[in-house]
């Protein structure tokens, strides 16, 4: 039997299910942080305020989920996803343009894990699901805005 705890460990750390998603669920939960960010108010103190508080409950469940599911950073763990997306648009003035060439900027430097991202997954349990993808983040944060600032817009 599973504990309270750790269902609601479970579903903060998999962004309410979508971490069970059968194909691709990093995507499935940056796409929920697209969606989330879209909801959000466009001022820094709510925003900076909902990416605190993510983390700190991604590295709290990140850490549950791993020793429920047995395994490090398991895949069914997306929240990382979710906080990276609002990292990655953090107070960048785009739409809809803007936001998606943000989520695929996330989605590249999620993959590839440029350092120090790389080794900042090695880091032990929740933190290390959260770090990683937070430092991905602020590459693609800063990517979007040299674009802005080369192009004087998004650039496609």
């Amino acid at each position: 039997m599973i504990s309270p705890g750790t269902v609601a460990a479970l579903a903060v750390a998999t962004a309410g299910g979508a971490g069970y998603a059968p194909f691709a669920p990093g995507t499935v939960g940056s796409l929920v942080g697209l969606l989330i960010w879209w909801l959000m108010p466009p001022a820094a103190g709510p925003q900076a305020a909902a990416i605190a508080a993510l983390f700190l409950a991604g590295c709290w469940s990140g850490s549950a989920a791993e020793l429920y599911f047995q395994k490090t950073d398991p895949s069914h763990v997306v929240l990382d996803e979710v906080v990276g997306m609002l990292i990655t648009l953090f107070m960048i003035p785009v739409g809809w343009k803007g936001a998606a060439v943000g989520f695929l900027l996330f989605r590249v430097f999620d993959i590839v894990k440029p350092p120090p991202a790389n080794r900042l997954e090695h880091l032990p349990g929740g933190i290390g699901i959260m770090a990683d993808d937070a430092m991905s983040a602020v590459y693609a944060n800063l990517a979007l805005r040299l674009s802005i600032w080369a192009y004087g817009r998004v650039a496609i």
